[in-house]
């Protein structure tokens, strides 16, 4: 039987800024606020703007934390509210986290007698929270962990996060809305994924770098972010070949140290505004990413007639990276499937159609990863796309005159999309429920406004 997360319905509470155990100096994001955003269209995107690092990098290397009681500095962790949830996570299973004058955050665990249990008032809004389920098993021997929550974009199983930790030898038991695992020791495996997981290939990475023995992961996810998480293990002096390829091999050591790791930049977050610059006829550029990361995107602005310029990371001056996107009046519509990376990212599927919508001609969008992932289809029509879903086929009709609404977002990345939508639309578009965005965009008015848009965040 395939075990599911469950998508739990978001409370409206406000949320008062607070702070972790020691945390000092910056305050944390909105979390769960009635804030609205208001947008006046239409609006061309021009300017420079640092990309800021990645949630979906920033939340693994945190649960890695957990692996040593030594410190571990993190630098370019984002100010969001999923990483603010995952740190009071972490301060609840003993972690301590304290930001440091230089703009990186230091965290240092406790010892393994520390609590081991992930409640569920703390994981039901983040699904990224069974990323501790590896770390607490391979560290301390237990884990209690509630199935968590977050977007309500479809089912994502975690069969095979427990099915790689069982393969570990750890025991698994399911009860009351928990996952419970034992384990005195874990020992090195051979697992293959049925099919590639990002959420997985982490779990069992930061699960293998303490099992005795050598563990090989075939048929692992590839993405940028498990790069990442590898690096920052192994200046944690883990031993860690083949990140980013389809097979991970790891010879398990006995403990991990201190280390200092910068998280890579946020590619999705760097993809919507420049989506959003071929949107709006406009000309941005993002410092602070790298090309590489985003290669079907870019491919893809180029194939419908944007101008790209790039410079991979460590080129020339831009250390980590730039890219600038500049578009005119006339933008052609190519057809497009999301895939497991290296392919299009399912994360920019929602921008990508936006920006169909102002293309001319017809489009076919195919979403293969998630199945419940066209939820801001019916915003985008009442604001005058053009769009027609059959499965999970997306037709869209440009060159679509949009007009000014309210409307609702569904999940982090439909926010987005309805963002951008609202910068080409003629009048005040109005999205509601952005709590959503600021899970995982950096308080994505400021650097709209750093860009010329007329937008402002109400509360």
């Amino acid at each position: 039987m395939m075990l599911v997360i469950p998508s739990p319905e978001v409370g409206l509470d406000r949320y008062t800024p607070r702070r972790t155990a020691r945390s000092r100096g910056r305050t944390l994001p909105y979390e769960l606020s009635m804030d609205k955003l208001h947008i006046h269209g239409p609006c061309r995107l021009d300017g420079t703007i640092r990309a800021s690092g990645a949630k979906n990098a920033a939340l693994p290397c945190l649960a890695a934390t957990l692996l040593t009681d030594e410190p571990v500095a993190l630098s370019r962790v984002p100010p969001v509210r999923d990483l603010a949830t995952m740190r009071r996570l972490l301060a609840h299973l003993g972690v301590e986290s304290e930001d440091r004058h230089d703009g990186a955050t230091v965290f240092r665990a406790a010892s393994p007698g520390s609590l081991d249990e992930a409640p569920y008032e703390l994981v039901k809004t983040m699904r990224a929270s069974c990323l501790v389920l590896g770390p607490l098993t391979a560290r301390r021997g237990h884990a209690r962990v509630s199935l968590p929550g977050g977007c309500a974009i479809g089912v994502r199983p975690i069969d095979q996060h427990l099915a790689g930790l069982e393969a570990l030898g750890a025991t698994v038991r399911l009860e009351h809305g928990y996952v419970e695992t034992r384990a005195k020791r874990l020992r090195g495996t051979r697992f293959r994924f049925s099919v590639p997981t990002v959420g997985g290939t982490e779990n069992l990475l930061m699960a293998a770098v303490l099992a005795t023995g050598t563990t090989v992961l075939e048929n692992c996810a590839r993405e940028p972010e498990i790069v990442d998480l590898a690096r920052l293990l192994s200046a944690m002096g883990a031993r860690i070949s083949g990140a980013g390829s389809s097979t991970i091999e790891i010879e398990g050591v006995d403990r991990l140290g201190a280390a200092e790791h910068p998280v890579i930049a946020d590619r999705i977050e760097a993809g919507t505004y420049l989506i959003g610059a071929a949107m709006t006829q406009g000309d941005v550029t993002v410092d602070g990413s790298d090309p590489a990361d985003l290669a079907p995107l870019l491919e893809a602005l180029v194939e419908i007639g944007a101008q790209v310029d790039s410079l991979p990371r460590g080129a020339g001056d831009a250390p980590d990276g730039r890219i600038r996107v500049r578009a005119g009046e006339r933008l052609g519509a190519r057809d497009m499937t999301t895939a497991p990376h290296p392919g299009f990212p399912t994360d920019l599927q929602a921008q990508y159609q936006a920006l169909m919508t102002q293309a001319e001609g017809i489009s076919h969008v195919r979403e293969t990863v998630f199945e419940n992932r066209f939820q801001h289809v019916p915003e985008l029509v009442r604001m005058g796309a053009r769009i027609r879903t059959r499965g999970s086929v997306a037709r869209i009709r440009g060159k679509a005159r949009l007009s000014d609404a309210t409307v609702m977002a569904t999940d982090l990345r439909a926010s987005a999309c309805l963002v951008l939508a609202g910068l080409v639309a003629e009048g005040t578009t109005i999205v509601d429920r952005i709590y959503h965005l600021d899970r995982g965009y950096e308080r994505m008015e400021l650097k709209l406004q750093a860009l010329g848009a007329r937008v402002e965040r109400v509360g």
